[in-house]
């Protein structure tokens, strides 16, 4: 790994009551502790280290609440991490951030409650992505289940396997946005279902339904369709897609993370 890259974490919150945030009584979700500090912190702190990341931008709704915390109040003054101002929509924010005050590309994106997230996944994920205009990273179910076979994840089923995501994404160029501006579009009118057929094709969509496909055929078929190189990174780390979801989400992190501490 060569090229210096951009992180982009996404840190706001959903619209309503988040029920972890609720519970720990803090003022948003990437403040949740775990393992004894906010979840924005292992995130951030992991991203700070990597010597290929060089740029760390934390996107949320109310920003300067992240530095809040004695654990996070050095988000404010490290030389690598921004804080900006994100919208209601996730897509729509990037966008925002691309078109006014973005890098250079490429640019890795990740999630605050992405705790686990360490240096070989990034590794991993980076090498995997190389080329590709836009790429998420994803692990195969009997990968998660080998190791922790307790987790419940939420599975795409496809030909040769079942997948979950793993909250790493790559901008690789500006094709990105393109991928950006439909999946925008289909976030606004995901009601109907007709937008859904006409981005992505009747095809495609039978095709992934039926399990004709495989999730590599799948997103190459609906990247070609959206003018730009698309890709599936598998990671081979089952901790990649346990992210901070649910109280028992936060039990099994933190067994992880005793175990890693030992």
């Amino acid at each position: 790994m060569q090229e210096r890259i951009t992180a982009l974490v996404l840190a706001g919150s959903r619209p309503g009551v988040d029920p972890l945030a609720d519970a720990a009584g803090v003022a948003t979700k990437a403040l949740v502790p775990i393992a004894g500090r906010p979840m924005i912190d292992h995130v951030a702190r992991t991203l700070a280290d990597h010597p290929h990341i060089d740029r760390i931008v934390l996107m949320a709704q109310q920003p300067e609440i992240l530095t809040g915390h004695p654990h996070t109040e050095w988000l404010r003054t490290h030389d690598k991490i921004e804080l900006h101002a994100s919208g209601s929509g996730i897509s729509q924010s990037l966008l925002d951030w691309l078109d006014g005050e973005g890098g250079d590309f490429p640019i890795l994106v990740t999630t605050a409650d992405n705790v686990l997230l360490d240096a070989p996944m990034i590794d991993a994920f980076v090498a995997g992505s190389g080329g590709a205009d836009i790429a998420a990273a994803m692990v195969e179910r009997q990968v998660l289940l080998t190791r922790y076979p307790q987790s419940r994840r939420t599975w795409l089923k496809f030909r040769g396997g079942a997948w979950s995501g793993a909250n790493l994404f790559w901008l690789g160029s500006g094709q990105a946005r393109n991928v950006l501006a439909k999946w925008r579009d289909i976030e606004q009118d995901r009601k109907k279902g007709w937008k859904i057929i006409s981005a992505f094709g009747p095809a495609l969509l039978l095709g992934a339904a039926l399990r004709l496909l495989s999730i590599h055929q799948a997103i190459a078929r609906a990247g070609r369709r959206l003018g730009a190189q698309t890709r599936i990174v598998p990671l081979p780390f089952a901790e990649a897609c346990i992210d901070a979801d649910k109280q028992d989400d936060i039990a099994l992190i933190e067994q992880i993370m005793a175990r890693r501490a030992a």
